[in-house]
């Protein structure tokens, strides 16, 4: 399990599920019907990528999202 403390974060751990599921972007996106540009912004850790795209492409690679306090 990640922890996520930034949008670099994210888009890393994006990323690097899109490339062992050995998708290009372009593949990913028209999966996730999101633009190239916005998931290659997403995978690059931009801070105001739209959250609701970001769980589109999080769901069509299999990524759960599991939010809970720190300790």
């Amino acid at each position: 399990m990640a922890h996520l403390r930034s949008a670099k974060d994210l888009g890393r751990i994006i990323r690097d599920e899109r490339r062992r599921q050995g998708m290009t972007q372009a593949d990913l996106a028209g999966l996730a019907d999101v633009g190239v540009t916005f998931l290659s912004q997403l995978e690059n850790g931009k801070d105001s990528a739209e959250i609701g795209k970001a769980i589109q492409v999080m769901t069509m690679l299999g990524i759960d999202i599991d939010a809970s306090p720190r300790s």
